[in-house]
């Protein structure tokens, strides 16, 4: 397994751009077996664009960021929305 090693830690000491690169590809290089199916993933993506707690990418009931937890399986809202 290939190690990552942090280039910054802080993200507020990151370029924005740079930021969401490394999550599209943290997302991108997470094993397929612990992915949700595409279509799930996106039905998951579109009830979050519908609600008023997604702030820029962020779920302001628990501070994830919803591409993140929507891509997982196992995960679930924490508002029991999908």
């Amino acid at each position: 397994m290939e190690q990552r090693r942090c280039k910054k830690c802080l993200t507020r000491e990151m370029d924005a751009d740079e930021y969401f690169k490394n999550l599209h590809e943290y997302i991108a290089g997470i094993d397929e077996e612990l992915k949700a199916e595409k279509a799930l993933y996106e039905k998951r993506l579109s009830v979050c664009k519908e609600c008023g707690l997604l702030l820029e990418g962020m779920c302001r009931s628990c501070g994830c960021y919803v591409e993140l937890r929507a891509v997982m399986a196992k995960n679930k809202c924490p508002n029991d929305r999908w």
